[in-house]
């Protein structure tokens, strides 16, 4: 009977690009993208009166400021380990090292596990899409519209749209899984074929024993007549 790991097994994901591949890709993305990040938050830390900005109290009632030095400094560290943690799963997958590979995918299935609650909480506490553009600032664009929306078809058009981020996130997890799966199985199966050689190399006596030449008899002696 075939398990439901083997039955979703397959060294190929989107555009028949190989596992290994395609983690490499997806690793590179990420580290793109958290090195953007990164970037614009040194800015923010170099230059704070240029990206800083203020809720005016028309908005919101108050003056509230969105990002502070801590909470720069905090997404800074956390771009930090994003950029390490992707550089691991590039390099894993590209030198076949599967140890290399399991934070990313740690990383991979808690985003998921967010991802899920805040999908939960939206069928639990369907209310929260209103206030939360009840806290859009009044230069959003089509703000007004949207709030003007039904209710129940705001929750059901954002759970749509969390629906397909988490098929897609389900999706890339499944890719580097079976990554992992093909680097540690090839590693597995280098290290039965080094160990089986070493052991019949051990086995095996050695040439000069095997092959035993039989010396030969010394000629008979000349005798004079």
């Amino acid at each position: 009977m075939i398990s439901p790991w083997d039955r979703w097994y397959s060294t190929s994901c989107c555009l028949c690009c190989h596992v290994r591949t395609g983690t490499i890709i997806l690793g590179i993305w990420y580290m793109i993208i958290n090195a953007v990040v990164l970037l614009i938050l040194l800015s923010a830390l170099y230059d704070p009166v240029q990206y800083r900005y203020h809720l005016t109290s028309s908005e919101l009632g108050t003056d509230i400021d969105v990002m502070d030095d801590a909470n720069i400094c905090i997404a800074t560290a956390i771009s930090l380990l994003m950029i390490l943690i992707c550089g691991m799963a590039t390099y894993g997958a590209y030198k076949q090292h599967a140890a290399w590979i399991i934070p990313f995918f740690c990383y991979q299935i808690f985003d998921f596990a967010l991802n899920t609650l805040v999908a939960i909480s939206v069928v639990v506490y369907p209310n929260t899409v209103q206030d939360y553009l009840q806290q859009l600032p009044g230069t959003f664009p089509y703000k007004e519209d949207i709030m003007s929306t039904n209710n129940m078809c705001l929750v059901f058009a954002v759970l749509l749209f969390i629906g397909c981020i988490l098929s897609f996130k389900a999706y890339l997890i499944g890719c580097v899984w079976n990554c992992y799966r093909y680097v540690s199985g090839r590693g597995t199966t280098e290290v039965l074929v080094y160990v089986t050689t070493n052991d019949t190399t051990v086995l095996l006596p050695p040439y000069e024993e095997a092959v035993a030449i039989p010396p030969k008899d010394p000629p008979p002696q000349y005798l004079e007549a």
